[in-house]
């Protein structure tokens, strides 16, 4: 059975760090790309951040380059969301999401593009 199960989500103070944890199971970790997408409320799905398990290529939003850094360790299956120094406006629904065929270099893709989805974790920053 294939799982993606986010955590680490919770209610943090402006300016303040979470870490997000994506734990896979039951498909090939290395092959796929696996993505970070967020979804606030009375917004759609917007992508934040990517890694590719086979070359470790990196992709962030503008959003929030500088500020959250994905990480990946393939011996626990398990892609990592560092993010600091958090706003307001990072207040949503983060959800993982793994993909094969994407190439990082031309961003996250589309959202049919990938395979398998977690939950969500909720993250809430308070002004």
């Amino acid at each position: 059975e294939v799982q993606l199960v986010e955590s680490g989500g919770g209610l943090v103070q402006a300016g303040g760090s979470l870490r997000l944890s994506c734990a896979a199971s039951g498909f090939t970790f290395e092959d796929y790309v696996i993505g970070w997408f967020r979804q606030a409320p009375g917004k759609g799905r917007e992508g934040v951040s990517g890694i590719s398990n086979s070359d470790g290529d990196t992709y962030y939003a503008d959003s929030v380059k500088g500020r959250f850094t994905i990480s990946s360790d393939n011996a626990k299956n398990t892609v990592y969301l560092q993010m600091n120094s958090l706003k307001p406006e990072d207040t949503a629904v983060y959800y993982c999401a793994a993909a094969r065929d994407i190439i990082l270099e031309y961003g996250l893709g589309y959202e049919y593009e990938y395979d398998y989805w977690g939950q969500g974790t909720q993250v809430t920053v308070s002004s």
